[in-house]
C-alpha cells in the first residue's frame, strides 16, 4: 500500500497515463470548480473514465464492477438515500445479510467508508466504478423516488387562511432563522425544485401562477415540461421566499424585478441562478436562468463546429483586430460561443476586457465589467473605458445602438480585436442590420471579419435513436438534393427513460458561418438588398443554417423535426 500514500496526481503521472502538463490544467480546473482530481482529469477529457476506474482498483487492490451490466439489488439501495449517494459519488450494489457492496468512485476516502458502515448498520465492502457510470445508476434507480418526493412535497401542503394572507408576521417568519412549519414547507419545496432542476440539467426554471393553479415547469434540452402543480393558495409565500433568496424587495409586487441566487449541491458544486420576477393578472410569474459552470463548454472543439469552420473560426479570433459578431435569438448559445472564444484566447499576455449586461459566468485572468443603464454606464461607456485600459481583445454583450456600434468599430480599426452579438435572423441580415442602425457600408467590410449565426438543436438520445421513414417529397422541401434522397437515412429519438421519453438527450449548435469574402465585400459596397447579399455571401463559401443542420441530419446527430424547427428553408434562386 506504500504506493497508494502518494498523491494521485504522482501516481497518474508515473504510469504515464497523464503528463504534468495536463496534471497542473487539471489542478486548475479543481480549484474553479471543485470536485476531485480524477474528476477534472475526465471532464478535461486527459484520462477516460474507465480507464481512471481501473487504476483505482489496481492501486488500492479494489475490484471494479461495470454498473451497465450489473442490476443493483433493490434491497441494497434501501441502506444509503439518494443525498448521500450523490454528496460522496457512491451507489450501493448488493447486500447479504450484514454485509454491503458498495461502488466508489474514489474508494481511498476511509472516512466516506465509516460513515457509510455507521448510516447503514452495515459492514462496507468496497469495489471501484466510473464516476459517470455512477451518476447514471444513481438517476437510473432512485428517479422513480426523487420525482414522486416533489410531487408529494407540493401535494402535501395545505395552508390555513392565515399562513396564505402574507402579512409582517409572516415576513418575518421567512427571514428568521426559525420558520413556521408550514413555511418550512415552503422551503423544502423550493430546495427541492432548485436541487431537481440541477439534477435533469434544466436550463431555465418557469414558476406561473394562474387564477385556479399554479404550475412549475423545467426547460429541459430547450423543451418545457411540466413537473408538478403545487396548491395555488401557496403562489405569494413561494414567490417571497424565491425573492428574499434573490435578494430583491418582497413587498414591491407592482414591478418587475432581477436578481440572483447561489445554490450549493450536495457534491459540494455552486450553481447561480438569474432570477426575474414579472407582476401578472393573477400573481408573480418567476423565471430563473441556471447558470452552471460546469455545464458551460469552454473547449470549442466541443460546440458542435464542423472541423473546416472550427478552423476558419480559430483563425478569425487569432487576428490581431477586427471585428466578429455572433447572432441568434435569445438562448441560442451566443454567450457559451463567445466564452469560449474568449477562453482560448486567455492568456497572461493579452489583456482582455468585456461589457456585459449581465455578467453570466465568472472568467478567471479576464477582466468583467457589469453595465447599468439605470446609472448612466452604458455598453459605450464601457467600451470608451476600455479603450484607455491598453486592451487587447474586447466584448461587448450586444450592440444595440449606433453610439455602442460606432465605438466598437473605431476600437475594431484601431488594433484591437472586438467580439460582440446583434440579434438577428442569419448572418446576412446581420450586415442590413448595421446599415438600417447608421454604420457605413465601407465600415462594415473594412472592419468586420466574421459575422456567426448560430442555433441550438435538440440532439437524438443515443440510447434510443432508429430510423425514421420519411417521404421522399418531405426531404426534397427541406432541400435535401433530389439525386440524394435514395441514399439519405433519417433518424430520430424514439423516447426512453434515458431522455424522459422526448427523444432528445442534450443539444447541439448550428453555426452559418459568414467570412468577409469579396463577393460579399462588392454586394454590400453596392447597396444590395438582403437576398443579394445572401447570394454574395454563398458565392464567398458560406454554409447557410438549413445546410448546416442538413449537414446533421446526415450524420445522424439530429432529427428532420429539429431541422425544420430551428432553420428556415434557402430561397430558390
Amino acid at each position: 500500500m506504500s504506493a497508494a500514500k502518494k498523491p494521485l496526481g504522482e501516481l497518474l503521472v508515473k504510469e504515464n497515463l497523464v503528463t504534468v502538463q495536463q496534471l497542473d490544467e487539471a489542478r486548475k480546473e479543481q480549484k474553479a470548480n471543485g470536485g476531485r482530481l480524477g474528476s477534472a482529469l475526465v471532464r478535461l477529457g486527459h484520462v477516460r473514465d474507465k480507464d481512471m476506474a481501473e487504476f483505482m482498483g489496481r492501486q488500492y487492490d479494489v475490484p471494479t464492477v461495470d454498473l451497465e451490466q450489473f442490476e443493483i439489488d433493490q434491497d441494497a439501495l434501501k441502506s444509503i438515500s439518494r443525498e448521500v449517494c450523490e454528496k460522496h459519488m457512491v451507489i450501493p450494489v448488493s447486500r447479504s445479510g450484514n454485509i454491503l457492496v458498495v461502488a466508489f468512485a474514489d474508494p481511498t476516502n476511509m472516512y466516506i467508508r465509516d460513515d457509510i458502515a455507521l448510516l447503514s448498520r452495515c459492514k462496507i465492502e468496497p469495489v471501484v466504478a466510473p464516476e459517470t457510470s455512477i451518476a447514471k445508476a444513481i438517476e437510473k434507480y432512485y428517479q422513480k423516488k426523487q420525482s414522486a418526493d416533489m410531487s408529494t412535497l407540493a401535494s402535501e401542503m395545505e395552508f390555513s387562511d392565515e399562513a396564505l394572507n402574507f402579512t409582517q408576521s409572516l415576513q418575518a417568519q421567512l427571514i428568521g432563522e426559525v420558520e413556521g412549519e408550514e413555511q418550512a414547507g415552503i422551503v423544502r419545496l423550493v430546495n427541492t425544485m432548485l436541487t431537481e432542476a440541477i439534477k435533469v440539467k434544466a436550463s431555465d426554471i418557469h414558476v406561473e401562477p394562474y387564477e385556479k393553479r399554479l404550475r412549475i415547469r423545467f426547460r429541459v434540452d430547450g423543451n418545457l415540461i411540466e413537473k408538478v402543480q403545487p396548491p395555488a393558495g401557496i403562489a405569494n409565500a413561494l414567490s417571497s421566499r424565491l425573492k428574499i433568496m434573490s435578494r430583491l424587495d418582497i413587498a414591491e409586487r407592482r414591478k418587475p424585478q432581477d436578481g440572483r441566487l447561489k445554490a450549493k449541491t450536495a457534491g459540494g458544486m455552486e450553481v447561480d441562478f438569474r432570477v426575474s420576477v414579472l407582476p401578472t393578472l393573477f400573481g408573480e410569474k418567476i423565471v430563473m436562468r441556471l447558470l452552471d459552470k460546469s455545464n458551460l463548454k469552454l473547449d470549442m472543439t466541443k460546440l458542435g463546429f464542423e472541423d473546416a469552420e472550427m478552423e476558419m473560426f480559430r483563425q478569425k479570433i487569432n487576428e490581431p483586430q477586427g471585428l466578429v459578431l455572433v447572432t441568434g435569438p435569445t438562448g441560442s448559445g451566443k454567450t457559451t460561443t463567445l466564452y469560449s472564444a474568449l477562453w482560448s484566447l486567455n492568456d497572461p499576455t493579452i489583456n482582455i476586457s468585456t461589457a456585459e449586461d449581465p455578467v453570466e459566468f465568472n472568467l478567471d485572468g479576464i477582466n468583467q465589467v457589469q453595465v447599468n443603464p439605470k446609472v448612466g454606464f452604458s455598453f459605450a461607456d464601457a467600451l470608451r473605458s476600455f479603450l484607455r485600459q491598453d486592451p487587447d481583445v474586447i466584448l461587448v454583450g450586444e450592440i444595440r445602438d449606433l453610439e455602442t456600434a460606432e465605438v466598437a468599430f473605431k476600437a475594431a480599426s484601431t488594433g484591437h480585436l472586438v467580439l460582440s452579438t446583434l440579434h438577428t435572423n442569419d448572418a446576412p441580415s446581420t450586415v442590413s442590420r448595421l446599415i438600417d442602425m447608421g454604420v457605413a457600408p465601407y465600415l462594415i467590410t473594412s472592419t468586420v471579419t466574421m459575422i456567426i449565426a448560430q442555433r441550438l438543436a435538440g440532439r437524438n438520445c443515443e440510447k434510443c435513436k432508429v430510423v425514421e421513414k420519411v417521404q421522399p417529397e418531405a426531404l426534397i422541401m427541406a432541400g435535401i438534393p433530389p439525386e440524394e434522397v435514395g441514399t439519405f437515412e433519417c433518424l430520430r429519438g424514439e423516447g426512453c427513460s434515458a431522455c424522459n421519453g422526448s427523444g432528445i438527450k442534450g443539444r447541439v449548435a448550428i453555426y452559418e458561418l459568414m467570412a468577409m469574402s469579396n463577393p460579399l465585400k462588392i454586394e454590400i459596397l453596392k447597396g444590395g438588398s438582403p437576398v443579394e447579399i445572401k447570394k454574395g455571401a454563398i458565392a464567398g463559401g458560406t454554409k447557410t443554417l438549413r445546410q448546416a443542420a442538413l449537414q446533421k441530419l446526415r450524420q445522424g446527430v439530429v432529427s428532420l423535426d429539429q431541422v425544420l424547427g430551428v432553420t428556415l428553408a434557402d430561397d430558390k434562386a
